[in-house]
This record gives C-alpha cells, structure tokens and sequence, in this order.
C-alpha cells in the first residue's frame, strides 16, 4: 500500500489547500512542479531550483528510458542522488512523448511500438514496462502509461483511447512497487463529458493514490478546457490528489485550483526564458528588448529571487545580446519563483476568499 499522505487542511467551494507528503519531503498544495524532462531542470542547479522554492519536480521516463536508461540509473542510486535533488520527484510516464511521434508509433492495446528519435532503434513500450522504468528510476510519484489523442479527434477514437487508458492502468496497478512509491492513475476522453466521467469513475474505482487529468490544452479552445476540467474533477475522489498534466499558463493554474486541482507542471518558465521573456506581477517582459540595455533595476522590484538581488535587466539585455548563457539561467531562476510566488498568492487567495478576483487579474496580465 502507498505511503503517500495526503491532507486537506483548507477548502473553500471546490478549491482545496493541502499538504501532501513522500519519502523526500513535505510541501503545500496547490504546487507547480518544474520540468526537468532529462534529469535537469534546463540551465539550471538542483540548488538553483531548490532556492526558488521548488519542493517537487517532474523527470520523464521516456527520455531517461532512452538515455540514460534505467540501469544507469538505478546504479547511481536512482535519480535523487544521479541528479543530486533533495526534494520529491515525479516522472510522466511518456504518454504524451508517445502521442507526438505522430506516424511513427504504433499503439496497440499491448504496448506502444516506435523508433527512438535519438538512433532509431525499434522500442516497445507497455504499462508494464513504464511502471518498472520509473520505479528503477527512483521517481516517488509514478504515473500509469496512458492513451493520449491529439486535438480534433473524433468521439469513437477518442473512446478507443480512453479505454485503452483503463486498460494499461489496470494493468499497471498490478506491477508491485516499493510502498514508498505512488501509482497515480490518468483521466482520459479528450472534450467529451460522458468518456471523462467513465474514465474517472473507473479509475476511482480502483483507489490509486492520485489522479491526473490528462490530454486537455492540446489545441481545444480555453472555454472547452475549463469546462471539461471542472467537469472531470466532480468525478474524482476528494481526498486524493489530483494532478493537471502539463499545464501552466498563469491563469489555467489559477482556473485548475477553482477546479479542485492540487498539482500542476509545465515547461513555460523556463522555455521562456531561454527565449528572454520574463514573468512579472506587472505583465511579461521581453528582455531583449533594447529598452532595457540601460535599466539598470531588477527584472521585479520586490522579487526575491537571486536574479532579481543581484542582477539589472541591462546586465541581463546584455548577456542575451552576447549570446551567454548565463541570460537562460538568470531568467530561469526569476521564472520559476514568479511561479512558486503565483502559487503562495493562489493559496492565500483561497483562504481569503479572494481567487476570483486574482484570476480577474492574472486574465489582464496574461491573456489567454
């Protein structure tokens, strides 16, 4: 049985405040959980990250499956200490790799066959088969192999998918794990309510530890993602986590804890940042933009992110134009506490209850 421990410490209407704690730590809920897709947060330190107030992490076990590989992994003592991170890791299971290789996958109800993009040799990939990578990858939160469609798709694949989702979670469930380990199950059925609510109820029926909502902002329109998202969590269990795949626009996170979510992730902090945009409580910056060559204040005033206590815009306008890539770093770090930062003012929002109103503000900020 799972050790994960997962408390409700607040709730007002369907937004939830939590604690939820695993083998390396506890931390608050709602959380946003940087992306570091291959063992590393991109440009940046475990510490880096640890320092912006990041308690938990996401890896992918498709890209370490593929290299490094597991066995390496678990050698060095799994990811914890290959990648020296003091905190909680969760991995995805590749569903979502798997759906963008397009024509080159083949998905059948036993395993997902493709080419690997980095030397082309044959994979094959079951349930089974993820359960065991993550769990010789150490991850403390594993999530079930899952049938993802790409946007439009029609009701009856959208149906073959979801099904094949039931499937593969039945199946990993029965793949023994350290106790110290959790399972999470994926809620599929794309945009439509009745798949979403037989995906939900089914996989609730099998008590995983955690849930996720899987396969939403993949090109449907917001108003359709928003609506089937609150939808789908009226069908998950209350006292578990549940956890929004790959999502982190400012303000889905804000719509997803309306919803009842408890977890997020995504790439958009430091994506943009390599690109030079900054989050900021005033709006996004672009800091390559010329304007900033002589601003000699932070990316924020009143951040207290390492970037922002050390470095000016004009220094870091500068290392873009240079090309160094201390720019990526600087910008990263700042990112990522904005986001923590967003996080710590959803939760106070909800005890408050002020989270309209911050949703009403972050909606002017970042339009979606």
């Amino acid at each position: 049985m799972s050790q994960l421990d997962f408390r409700i410490m607040f709730q007002s209407g369907g937004s939830r405040i939590g604690k939820l704690r695993t083998a390396h730590g506890e931390f608050s809920t709602p959380v946003f959980m940087p992306v570091g897709t291959q063992a590393t947060v991109k440009s940046l330190l475990p510490q880096d990250v640890w320092d912006t107030g990041s308690q938990i992490i996401l890896c992918n076990a498709y890209h370490l499956f593929l290299r490094p590989g597991p066995d390496i992994v678990r050698a060095a003592g799994g990811l914890h200490k290959f990648m020296d991170w003091p905190g909680s890791i969760l991995t995805d299971s590749g569903g979502f790799q798997i759906m963008s290789l397009g024509h080159f996958v083949s998905i059948s109800d036993q395993e997902a066959v493709f080419r690997s993009h980095i030397d082309g040799s044959l994979v094959r990939f079951s349930p089974e088969d993820s359960v065991q990578v993550q769990a010789a990858l150490g991850a403390d939160i594993i999530m079930c192999l899952d049938h993802l469609t790409q946007w439009p798709v029609s009701y009856d694949l959208a149906a073959e998918a979801m099904n094949r989702t039931l499937l593969w979670a039945r199946r990993a469930k029965q793949v023994e794990i350290a106790p110290h380990r959790s399972l999470f199950g994926i809620v599929q059925g794309s945009v439509y309510p009745e798949l979403r609510k037989q995906c939900a109820l089914e996989l609730a029926a099998l008590d995983f530890p955690g849930y996720a909502v899987g396969g939403l902002s993949v090109g449907e329109s917001k108003q359709k993602f928003y609506d089937i998202l609150h939808y789908t969590c009226e069908f998950l269990p209350v006292d578990k986590p549940r956890y929004l795949m790959g999502v982190g626009h400012p303000v889905d996170l804000v719509e997803g804890v309306m919803a009842g979510i408890d977890m997020f992730d995504c790439v958009l902090p430091t994506r943009n940042a390599r690109h030079g945009r900054a989050f900021t409580f005033a709006g996004p910056l672009n800091l390559k933009n010329a304007r900033h060559a002589t601003e000699f204040s932070p990316i924020e005033e009143g951040c207290d992110c390492r970037a922002c206590k050390s470095f000016s815009r004009a220094y870091i306008r500068h290392l873009f134009s240079a090309k160094e890539s201390l720019a990526w770093t600087l910008v990263s770090i700042h990112n990522i506490r904005f986001f923590q930062r967003l996080m710590d003012r959803i939760r106070q929002s909800v005890f408050d209850g002020t989270l309209k109103q911050l949703r009403r503000q972050m909606e002017m900020l970042y339009p979606i």
